[in-house]
């Protein structure tokens, strides 16, 4: 007898944590997220010395990449998959499992405990390794081939994950390696491929709802194709050489292409709900990111490769990830699609954030990390307060 999503969800009688993939990995990932922040900030006032896997700099870059965003990765592939495969979620123990191994990872990169990098880096990329195998064995049982790019790219991240480790045993700066590289590249092909469909189907959905006859361009289209086959070429391009003026110039065409293809949406219309703006803003950091690095690769005495880096790691990463588990929340805890004042303020915030980290580097003088590390804290801590309680109770009406 088959058993739909709903059926598999009300037999599940332990922790509602456990009830859906979203569930623990939104409210991990976020609280995460604004942990490791205060933690890099005691770090760089010298109130702390992590004793972590790797180099202070490096233990931030991988906080971010490769620890939250993980795990919203995490969560919105063990939500989306049963909707691409209808086949079940992983619910219950399975599930709690997974987000216990995430946080092994978590524990193991910033206090190993005296384990030697190889258990460490064992621990970390058992995660997406798990994930991968799991979300294979979901699209080989449905047959869901047109999303096996999405699982190439999470293998792919778990490779850079252990490149990244690789890089520090070996007494490299990780957080300028190639695993890093790498791993940002795959990030911002997932946010460049995935985007490019829900970006689009939620804006048109939400202008038939409002009766406003303008339309974006239907998702996947000739040339979003191209400008995702030469981001690809693009990005590797740039993971092999991040500076220098053909990468520079790649980087710019690339760049133009994105704007592009966002202003093909027409995200404009939105502005009266910012659930649905912020998709539109959010994606806008991958051009800006791109463009932010050729100019970078082009004229480095004016920006700094790292702080045009931060355009992508905190800008097109932060922004989506906060869009994209907004909405989804809402969305799955049966809530009303709309952002109100406490959702648009921790908009507001990560934008706040990822001006003053492009700042800073520009105007020494001013605390402008520790500002920009603030409004991140207030970002992700916000979301946990205010969506935590959505995310660890059953869903309004359900027995």
């Amino acid at each position: 007898m088959t058993i739909r999503t709903a059926d598999r969800m009300r037999r599940w009688q332990g922790p509602v944590l456990l009830s859906y993939g979203f569930r623990p990995f939104f409210l991990g990932g976020t609280v995460w997220a604004a942990l490791a922040m205060a933690l890099w900030i005691l770090t760089l006032t010298g109130v702390i010395a992590l004793p972590a896997a790797f180099d202070p700099v490096s233990w931030h870059a991988h906080a971010f990449l490769f620890g939250t965003l993980g795990a919203i990765i995490a969560g919105f592939l063990l939500t989306a998959v049963p909707n691409w495969t209808g086949r079940l979620p992983v619910t219950g123990w399975p599930l709690g499992a997974l987000a216990l191994l995430w946080l092994a990872g978590r524990v193991m990169t910033t206090v190993t405990l005296g384990a030697n990098w190889a258990l460490v880096a064992a621990v970390d990329v058992a995660f997406p390794l798990t994930l991968a195998a799991m979300i294979l064995r979901e699209i080989m049982a449905g047959k869901n081939w047109r999303n096996l790019p999405v699982l190439i790219l999470l293998a792919v991240f778990a490779l850079a994950n252990g490149l990244f480790h690789l890089d520090a045993a070996q007494g490299r700066f990780a957080a300028e390696g190639i695993g890093l590289r790498v791993g940002l590249g795959v990030a911002i092909l997932m946010i460049a491929l995935i985007g490019g469909r829900v970006v689009p189907s939620f804006t048109r959905n939400w202008l038939a709802a409002q009766r406003e006859p303008a339309r974006p361009a239907p998702p996947m289209q000739r040339f979003d194709i191209v400008v995702l086959v030469l981001t690809v070429l693009c990005l590797g391009l740039w993971v092999a050489s991040p500076g220098g003026m053909v990468t520079g110039a790649a980087l710019l065409l690339v760049g133009v292409l994105h704007v592009v293809r966002l202003l093909r949406w027409r995200g404009w219309y939105t502005l009266s709900e910012p659930l649905v703006s912020v998709l539109h803003i959010g994606y806008a950091f991958v051009p800006l990111g791109a463009l932010a690095l050729g100019f970078a690769g082009l004229r480095p005495d004016m920006l700094s490769l790292a702080a045009a880096q931060h355009l992508w790691m905190a800008g097109a990463i932060g922004m989506m990830t906060l869009a994209v588990m907004t909405r989804a929340t809402l969305g799955h805890t049966g809530r009303k699609l709309r952002a109100g004042p406490e959702t648009i303020t921790i908009y507001v915030l990560l934008g706040l954030s990822v001006l003053a980290r492009l700042l800073a580097d520009a105007l020494p003088g001013l605390p402008l990390i520790e500002l920009a590390g603030i409004a991140w804290i207030g970002a992700f801590g916000g979301f946990a307060v205010i969506y935590g309680p959505m995310l660890l109770k059953a869903k309004p009406g359900k027995a």
